[in-house]
């Protein structure tokens, strides 16, 4: 069962409504069921992204974190489920239509390709028509976030560092106009110092008023910038609520604050 923290010892609707992200729901899962193959890996997962909210997936290595951001990317088939944007079902799109409808991903890894420089990779975001249109203006508002993509933009992105690859991840994710960006593991890798530079971009792409759906390993930068979060243990939901809270939260703080 589902231990919603502000519910918890009170019991009440009032307090059941409290529990949830607050704001109306762009993103919403329901009943999700992942599979590899014929090993199920994810359990009836339901999850709500707020407008404007950082909301995050937590858990311990092969808790079903990244394998329900591709599922939610397209990138995976659900077994079982059901999948909504901004009111529309998207259940049944492709890959390639959520994206063109403001669903984004940036990849665990970064996944750049590395023989072309980091403007092409940049500029790879926005294949839409539409968005091809705005592709400077949008170049600007990158470069203006992380100058040294700007210094680099004619350098191939597989001569970058760990962090100068993730920025240029993350900022050909916005070239795409997300309406919902999901970030999976951005600091994997990354030296301490650069793990407090990523998050830094975390909160001021969240203060542009992107909705944030973050999956990462570093639990306690997480529960600072994150609104909502929600714990999954071996592909189940098992806790839920304001970021704020689970930070101060008993097994919270044993299993994954170190305290």
């Amino acid at each position: 069962m589902v231990e919603r923290m502000v519910t918890a010892g009170r019991g009440t609707a009032a307090a059941e409504a409290a529990a949830e992200p607050a704001g109306p729901p762009l993103l919403v899962a329901e009943n999700l069921e992942i599979a590899y193959g014929a090993v199920q890996v994810v359990w009836g997962l339901s999850f709500k992204v707020a407008q404007g909210q950082v909301v995050a997936l937590i858990g311990s290595n092969g808790a079903g974190k990244t394998t329900t951001l591709r599922a939610v990317a397209g990138v995976l088939p659900l077994r079982g489920g059901r999948l909504e944007l901004a009111g529309e079902d998207i259940t049944a799109l492709p890959a390639h239509a959520r994206v063109a409808r403001g669903l984004v991903l940036v990849p665990e890894g970064r996944q750049l390709w590395p023989r072309m420089t980091v403007e092409e990779n940049l500029v790879l975001g926005a294949y839409s028509p539409a968005l091809r249109r705005r592709v400077g203006e949008n170049l600007e508002r990158v470069y203006a976030m992380f100058p040294r993509l700007k210094e680099r933009r004619h350098q191939l992105a597989g001569t970058l560092s760990g962090g100068e690859q993730q920025m240029c991840a993350i900022g050909r994710g916005l070239m795409a106009e997300p309406r919902v960006l999901m970030l999976d593991e951005p600091s994997l890798g990354l030296a301490p110092r650069l793990v407090e530079e990523v998050f830094r971009f975390v909160r001021e792409i969240a203060a542009q008023g992107v909705t944030i759906l973050l999956v990462e390993q570093n639990v306690h930068y997480t529960l600072e910038v994150a609104d909502y979060a929600y714990v999954l243990e071996t592909g189940h939901l098992t806790l839920e609520g304001p970021a704020v809270e689970l930070r101060e939260n008993d097994y919270v703080r044993r299993a994954y604050l170190g305290a």
